[in-house]
């Protein structure tokens, strides 16, 4: 989603500015094209140059390709409307960024929805004190967990680029340049083009899960440890401008929390090449580049604090600190000790260098074990400093290398484990047989059977198997995961390991599987006779139904003896005041399953649900939530999606996943990763300080939102269960040019079956969103508002008040979603690609069926924003419009090639059909970079 649509800074002030640096940077794209060649290709770039003006909504284009799909022009068209594209999402990017620091800078201090400035402000209007929010402050704990869903279509390398450019553009806003230096910078981004022009973006061989770990570990490794000390300075800033008392930061229990997770390397569901030696070699990955980060900074650290004894007397628990650490590491201390002399502190860093741990090879004595050990040695030193009136030392150069370990550890990362309910319920089947039980059927079996198995078995600590036992595939490679993580946490403990996820959760007996699997691992230790799991097992409700019944089945996990005493293991390991239990929530599949309304209201419902389960139970719950990059699959603006979670929801946590080109569009630029950070941590806090104290009751529209869901749900469900459905969403959308594709390690299906139900929620997202159908952003929705509008009129128009005055955060998300969903819609662009359904009557049922709900949607939205969309949501319709006739080109060629590369296929010309799918998979780069989305 494009950033301006989500902005609520002026128009004013940040339309102006992306004209202009849009101008600068297709000016430069055009000049570099037409030096090397290229007249033709940039004749035809979007958004022309003109003399009188600047760039404008009212752009026409430039659309006079060749009509021959194989002439080489049209597809380097495509290629370089892509990067336009691109190219446009920086000068936004840039544009908001900058208006951010003029608000700041000249504007009230809550213009910012969402930044810590407003909700500060909002915070003390309401009657919280500094006090207590600095209290809160320091028990929000805010995770992103990246993840390499399908959904990223850029190389990493084009990340680079792009990345190199968009920093020639910020470089640029300094007024202090002389034109021989701007002309310098002008020929930095025109070399910036050109090395993306010449590289390319079509992936030339399926990415593998090492090189997808790459680009994560790019963000964690380099971006994340840059943005997370300006994250902090905003907060310093916000603080102070709202006129609280600075000293009351100073402590670091009133600092937020921001650490990372990863599942890239531990999310094997439907995924056969996350194998156990990849999970193993990603912990390796993501330790190694922890410590070589932390080994450079405690450097830098070290070359600051070059005080000498002939200037301030060493404070003796410094030197006895020293002392003991260098007899712990042995002869090892020697070089470290005889560098430096009459400079204590800084041998005393070297030493703590040397005792980093290696991670790949078991601990050494006298090295560190837990990050918890470097932390007390960073703080003795800050101490020592400040004893000596240091105390500006301490906070500028000890601080930072302290938040680091905090965020970081010598992990960098979490890394998850997840797994689906139904492999497991096949490993365990194979584990019952290898040893001589009749259980070959244990996947078939009632819940009740299978709780009483599972009871017995996880009352004794003996296996089923003995060690090189062989069970199965399923086995083999469940088992061989949780060994690994076994073996990591004898050496090193559990840190960098996050939860085992239960994909597809469908009861308690889903649940109890993991532990029964652990225990065969090894993973499983028994306490007082008790089974206790080190690593939090975590449920995955996904589907409508799923969510309906989560409730219940947390309940039952929640008394189970073996969950309990495995939560009340990490509590007291955790030093915490009460349990946490972490439980998931799908936003990808609930879509999928019901459409957008049933979706979100039913997540809203579940988790409130669960939040009154978690409290009975005395039990902190950590929801996290499963978003995508698209609507369909929970995205949306930040400050809003946090504020629309149902009171209790947010108690000072808050996990959440951000997926393919979501990373890139967020993290990938330093200020607007910290921004985006910004928007969590200052959301979750907000949420925290006023669930405490019971504010954010939920209004009486509830039972107006089941109906809406209800009435939602059915004509989406009519839609996919519509005679000849799958034939029109295979023949109307590119999905097979998507499962063709290689913008991912990942099988599109999950167990390769060529159904609805085995499709990945996000290619069915992928797809709709390319033939710009988008029907699970919107479909079903003006049916309930319609049918809510004639049975209930006083209900209807109170629902529409309510978000008119955007006081009931869920309602405002979920109306502002579906209508921008609706909005990215087109109706012809629909239309074309319906022509490729060989099938008449089947292309006019579903193509009539849909928009006449696009119609029907149209009239609803407009009757709650009281006018045409186009006029009462200005800025997204100027978006759109400006995409607009810059996509229809790419769109019309997509549908030529669909038609030409399908023929092909049928006629059984297979090897003339692949000469055409780079030409097919340029049409979907571009197509998802004008929309800023992908799945």
């Amino acid at each position: 989603m494009p950033a301006l649509i989500t902005s609520r800074l002026s128009d004013a002030t940040a339309l102006p500015k992306i004209d202009r640096d849009l101008r600068f940077l297709m000016d430069a794209f055009a000049e570099v094209l037409r030096e090397i060649g290229e007249d033709a290709v940039a004749e035809r770039l979007p958004w022309p140059q003109r003399d009188d003006a600047l760039v404008t909504v009212d752009f026409d284009g430039v659309n006079d390709w060749p009509d021959d799909p194989a002439d080489p022009l049209a597809e380097r068209c495509v290629e370089a409307r892509s990067v336009a594209f691109q190219l446009l999402h920086q000068a936004e990017e840039n544009a908001l960024a900058q208006s951010r620091r003029q608000v700041e800078t000249e504007g009230p201090l809550d213009a910012d929805s969402g930044s810590w400035e407003s909700v500060l402000v909002g915070l003390e209007r309401d009657g919280f004190s500094p006090e207590e929010i600095a209290d809160a402050l320091g028990a929000i704990r805010v995770e992103p967990v990246l993840t390499a869903h399908p959904t990223e279509a850029k190389r990493a390398s084009v990340l680079h680029h792009h990345r190199a450019i968009y920093r020639l553009l910020v470089d640029s806003e300094n007024q202090m340049w002389t034109p021989g230096e701007r002309a310098a910078l002008r020929q930095e981004t025109k070399a910036g083009l050109e090395r993306l022009w010449r590289t390319g973006e079509i992936l030339l061989e399926k990415p593998t899960v090492e090189g997808e770990l790459g680009i994560v570990l790019y963000f964690l490794g380099e971006m994340f440890p840059q943005t997370l000390p300006w994250l902090d300075r905003r907060l310093e800033t916000a603080w102070t401008r709202v006129g609280f008392d600075p000293a009351l930061l100073r402590h670091p229990t009133h600092r937020p929390s921001v650490t990372f997770g990863t599942w890239v390397g531990g999310d094997r569901d439907g995924h056969p090449l996350v194998t156990p030696e990849i999970t193993a070699w990603a912990l390796e990955q993501l330790a190694a580049t922890a410590l070589s980060n932390l080994r450079e900074r405690l450097g830098r650290m070290a070359a600051g604090l070059s005080l000498t004894t002939s200037r301030q007397a060493v404070p003796p628990a410094l030197t006895a600190r020293l002392t003991r650490l260098a007899e712990a590491l042995g002869p090892t201390a020697e070089e470290p000790l005889a560098r430096n002399r009459g400079e204590p502190w800084r041998q005393m860093i070297n030493l703590m260098i040397e005792a980093l741990p290696d991670p790949s090879a078991p601990p050494l004595p006298g090295h560190y074990r837990r990050p918890r050990e470097l932390l007390n040695d960073l703080e003795l030193i800050a101490d020592t400093l400040s004893a000596l009136g240091a105390r500006r030392l301490a906070d500028r150069d000890v601080g930072p290398v302290h938040a680091m370990v905090r965020a970081f550890g010598f992990h960098l990362a979490t890394l998850d484990i997840r797994q689906n309910s139904a492999f497991h319920d096949r490993a365990v089947a194979q584990l019952l047989v290898a040893a001589g039980i009749d259980g070959a059927d244990f996947p078939t079996w009632d819940e009740d059977r299978r709780l009483d198995l599972l009871n017995r078995e996880l009352a004794s600590p003996r296996p089923f198997m003995h060690n090189g036992t062989r069970a199965g595939p399923e086995a083999a490679s469940v088992l061989g995961c949780l060994r690994v993580l076994a073996r990591r946490i004898e050496q090193r403990g559990p840190d960098g390991l996050g939860a085992l996820i239960v994909s597809m959760t469908r009861g308690l007996s889903d649940l109890l599987v993991v532990y029964l699997l652990a225990r065969e691992a090894g993973l499983l230790s028994y306490r007082d006779g008790m089974a206790v799991c080190p690593l939090p097992v975590v449920p995955l409700f996904e589907t409508i139904e799923d969510l309906e019944h989560s409730p219940g089945i947390l309940d039952a996990f929640l008394a189970h003896p073996v969950a309990r005493a495995s939560l009340e293991a990490r509590r007291r390991d955790d030093g915490e005041d009460r349990p946490r239990q972490q439980v998931m929530v799908g936003y990808s599949d609930s879509g999928k399953d019901g459409g957008l309304v049933a979706s979100q209201w039913g997540l809203h419902r579940a988790q409130a649900a669960m939040v009154a389960v978690a409290r009975r139970h005395g039990v902190r719950l950590r929801i996290f939530h499963g978003r995508g990059g698209t609507i369909s699959r929970g995205s949306g603006p930040t400050h809003r999606f946090v504020r629309a979670q149902p009171p209790g929801a947010i108690d000072g946590e808050f996990r959440l996943t951000e997926q393919g080109e979501t990373i890139s569009q967020k993290y990938a630029n330093i200020v607007t990763a910290a921004y985006n950070l910004e928007l969590l941590t200052a959301g979750s806090l907000n949420a925290t300080v006023r669930g405490r104290r019971g504010d954010g009751a939920e209004p009486d529209l509830a039972p107006i939102m089941d109906r809406l869901a209800a009435a939602s749900r059915a004509r989406y469900r009519t839609l996919l269960e519509t005679d000849g459905f799958m034939t029109f969403y295979g023949q109307a959308t590119p999905i097979d040019v998507i499962e063709s594709s290689r913008i991912g390690s990942r099988p599109v299906r999950r167990t390769g079956q060529r159904t609805l139900e085995d499709l990945r929620a996000i290619p069915w997202v992928f797809a709709w969103s390319q033939s710009r159908f988008l029907v699970s952003a919107w479909f079903g929705v003006g049916t309930a508002l319609e049918t809510l509008r004639r049975d209930d009129p006083d209900g209807f128009e109170r629902l529409a008040e309510r978000k008119r005055a955007a006081d009931w955060p869920p309602l405002h998300y979920l109306i502002s979603n579906a209508a921008t969903g609706w909005a990215t819609a087109d109706p012809n662009i629909m239309t074309r690609y319906a022509a490729l359904v060989e099938d008449t009557a089947v292309r006019e049922r579903l193509l009539g069926l849909i928009l006449e709900e696009f119609e029907r949607t149209r009239v609803a939205l407009e009757a709650i924003y009281q006018g045409p969309l186009s006029e009462t949501r200005p800025r997204v319709d100027r978006v759109l419009s400006l995409r607009a006739p810059a996509l229809a080109p790419i769109h019309d060629r997509q549908v030529q090639l669909l038609a030409e590369w399908r023929r092909l296929r049928t006629e059984g010309r297979e090897h003339s059909a692949d000469r055409w799918l780079p030409s097919l998979l340029q049409t979907v780069n571009a197509i998802a970079a004008g929309l800023g989305a992908t799945g």
